[in-house]
Parts: structure tokens; sequence; C-alpha cells
């Protein structure tokens, strides 16, 4: 019998399975996604921050000003830290 077929079947699925592992993978934790730090840049994707909105810590996207935010947001400092990220404006 041979076992060719069934040698490329297994390596075709260990390929996608890799593909699909590494598509799947974050490198931290989406903007309005739960963190653990405030403060922490680690625990985001890259140009968010961990920080306190309402009791819950989140990540937020980084700015500079107001214009980098939403309008239904403001740039304001982050606590344990010296960046700013857009948080959602007090009613």
């Amino acid at each position: 019998m041979n076992k060719l077929p069934r040698a490329l079947g297994i390596l075709a699925l260990s390929i996608f399975g890799a593909i699909y592992a590494a598509a799947c993978s974050s490198d931290g934790a989406l903007v309005g996604e739960a963190c653990q730090t405030a403060g922490s840049e680690t625990e985001c994707v890259d140009g968010a921050i961990c920080d306190t909105v309402d009791t819950t810590i989140v990540c937020l996207e980084v700015c500079d000003d107001d214009t980098d935010c939403a309008a239904n947001e403001a740039c304001n400092g982050v606590s344990s830290s010296n960046i700013k990220a857009c948080h959602p404006k007090t009613k």
C-alpha cells in the first residue's frame, strides 16, 4: 500500500494548523478588551495601553490630543504612566 498520499495529507494538515495558529494568535488585547494592569503597554496590541474605564481595566487607543480620538472620547492621561489615551467622555 502506498503511504505517500497519507503522508501528504498529514503534512498539509500540519501546515494548515501552523498557519491557522499564527493567524489567530494575538500580540495583546485589542482596544476595548480587558487587560490587567493600568499603564501597561505590553498587555495590549501596538498603539494601545491599559487603563481604568469606570471600574474595568481595558485597552485604550494611545493619543496625543483630542483630534486623535472619536467624537465621544477625550485624550486624557493614563494611570501609572506619562502616556495619554482615548477615554470615553463622561456624561
